[in-house]
């Protein structure tokens, strides 16, 4: 059993690449939910269902979410009669939400709806919301405070931010089977992901953490940040802002009570001993998933 802490768009490629080299009933996603949200009466959950899309061979590729060949009619409609349409949702997507709303309001769990969305969708992947509890990222900013989504998306993560705040985490349970992957799970990975905002909410939940810390040597990080840089998002920008060096030598050190080692891309080896420095194990390759032989090489480098 492989236990892999997900976020979106990177962890979905990952765990796609992940399940090109090992059977991927193996795989376990512990995946974040601090940016779900309720828009138009629905519950919608950004990071599930980008990892479902991606694993099904569905998701928009261009967009980096939603689905491949979608329509927009009802938020062209909605956006006509002067309705919110900052958060985009296509016609075929929206019958996700509506079928994920239906299903909670009749006393199904979040854990229960997403298993039966992977079914639907012929996923192997075993799939957890981190918690069914109600958790939300949400920020402090120059302009105020901001839920996840109206920075992320109505701002387009471009304001300054100044605390970042993990709601209800504290007071959550662990969704059903996710502590137990944590304890079972021969290695853990954490993807390349946002660490402050899709890692994090997920190290927040009542003894995730701890359980990373109790088995630090079988937990290995794959560093989302290149020479500097976020591929996708503000990650780079948000660890400055709170911070910390936005680097992958910044990733290793953020991750380092729980992470024995970190694989970081190539155009950064001349940074290996510098992590090396702070007891963390460095592997080497590219990590830049854009086409099926880098991802290939990147799912093969973390397994070993």
């Amino acid at each position: 059993m492989i236990a892999v802490l997900s976020g979106g768009v990177g962890a979905a490629r990952l765990l796609r690449a992940l399940s090109g080299v090992v059977d991927p009933t193996s795989l376990h996603a512990i995946v974040n939910v601090g940016d779900d949200l309720e828009m138009h009466g629905l519950c919608i959950c950004p990071d599930l269902d980008t990892i479902t899309y991606t694993l099904a061979g569905l998701n928009n590729d261009e967009l980096g979410w939603g689905l491949r060949g979608e329509s927009w009619r009802v938020m062209d409609e909605l956006a006509a009669l002067g309705g919110e349409s900052w958060f985009a949702l296509g016609d075929r997507d929206l019958a996700t939400h509506l079928y994920r709303t239906q299903r909670l309001r009749r006393g199904a769990t979040k854990s229960v709806v997403t298993s039966e969305l992977a079914k639907h969708h012929g996923l192997s992947v075993h799939l957890f919301p981190v918690t069914d509890d109600v958790v939300a990222t949400t920020f402090e900013t120059a302009i105020g405070h901001l839920t996840f989504q109206e920075y992320f998306v109505q701002r387009h993560h471009d304001v300054v931010v100044t605390s970042i705040r993990y709601e209800g985490a504290s007071d959550s349970t662990p969704a059903p089977g996710v502590l137990e992957t944590l304890r079972d799970a021969s290695l853990i990975v954490i993807a390349p992901s946002n660490p402050l905002i899709s890692i994090e909410p997920i190290l927040q939940i009542p003894g995730v953490r701890d359980i990373l810390q109790g088995r630090r040597s079988s937990v290995i990080a794959v560093s989302p940040i290149i020479q500097g840089a976020a591929l996708k998002g503000p990650a780079d920008r948000l660890l400055r802002e709170m911070g910390f060096d936005a680097s992958c030598v910044g990733v290793a050190n953020y991750y380092r009570d729980i992470v024995a080692t970190i694989v970081i891309d190539e155009a950064d080896e001349d940074r290996r001993a510098e992590i090396e420095a702070l007891g963390i194990d460095v592997r080497v390759t590219t990590t830049i998933m854009h086409n099926e032989q880098n991802s290939s090489m990147l799912a093969k480098t973390v397994l070993a």
